[in-house]
C-alpha cells in the first residue's frame, strides 16, 4: 500500500497493491498498521454501505464531538466524485475543499479524519460505497454544510443532482458553527 498526502493536513489517499491474474484480482482493503504508522491512532467500530444512482449527491455531512468520526472510504462498484471540506476552525486550510474520483476500478481508499465535512456524487448507476467509521452514528450529532455553497467552489461533475430534502437544508460555510 502507498499513502499519498493531500493539500489538507490529515487527509490521505491510500493506493493498495492490486494483484491481478486470470482469476481476477486481490488486494488488502484495510491494514491498520498503514494508518497507525502515520500516527493515526484509531479503532473502527462501524461499517456503512450505500447504493446510489448516477447524479445522486450525498452530503456534505459530519458528526459533532464527542461523536465525530474518522472515515476510511472506498468504492466497491461504480464511481463517485468524493469531496471533503476542512471545517477545523484553527486549520490553515479552513474552508478549503478537496475532491477525488474513486471507483471500483481504481481501488483507491480515502482516509477522512474528524473535522471534515464529507460528501460525494455518483457518476454511474448502482454505485456501491463502503466506509469504516471510528465512532458510532449519533443522530443528535449530525451536522452539515451546504453541498452547493458557491464559496466552496466545488465543481460537481453532474448536471441535475438528486439531493435529499435533508441535505438541501444544511447552511453555507459562512453560517456553519464548527465544533472542531
Amino acid at each position: 500500500m502507498t499513502i499519498k498526502e493531500t493539500p489538507l493536513k490529515g487527509l490521505v489517499i491510500i493506493e493498495p497493491k492490486v494483484i491481478k491474474d486470470d482469476r481476477g484480482y486481490f488486494f488488502e482493503s484495510f491494514r491498520k498498521s498503514i494508518l497507525t504508522d502515520r500516527g493515526f491512532d484509531l479503532e473502527f467500530v462501524q461499517d456503512n454501505e450505500s447504493l446510489s444512482n448516477k447524479g445522486t449527491v450525498r452530503g456534505l455531512h459530519l458528526q459533532a464531538p464527542p461523536f465525530g468520526q474518522d472515515k476510511l472510504l472506498r468504492v466497491v462498484r461504480g464511481s463517485i466524485y468524493d469531496v471533503v471540506v476542512d471545517v477545523r476552525k484553527d486549520s490553515n486550510t479552513f474552508g478549503h475543499s478537496y475532491g477525488i474520483e474513486l471507483s471500483g476500478s481504481n481501488n483507491l481508499l480515502f482516509f477522512i479524519p474528524q473535522g471534515f465535512a464529507h460528501g460525494f456524487c455518483c457518476l454511474e448507476d448502482e454505485t456501491i460505497v463502503q466506509y469504516k467509521c471510528s465512532n458510532y452514528y449519533n443522530r443528535d450529532s449530525e451536522m452539515g454544510v451546504s453541498w452547493n455553497d458557491p464559496e466552496l467552489q466545488i465543481n460537481w461533475p453532474i448536471d441535475n443532482p438528486i439531493v435529499s430534502d435533508k441535505d438541501q437544508t444544511h447552511p453555507p460555510l459562512a453560517e456553519f458553527v464548527s465544533p472542531f
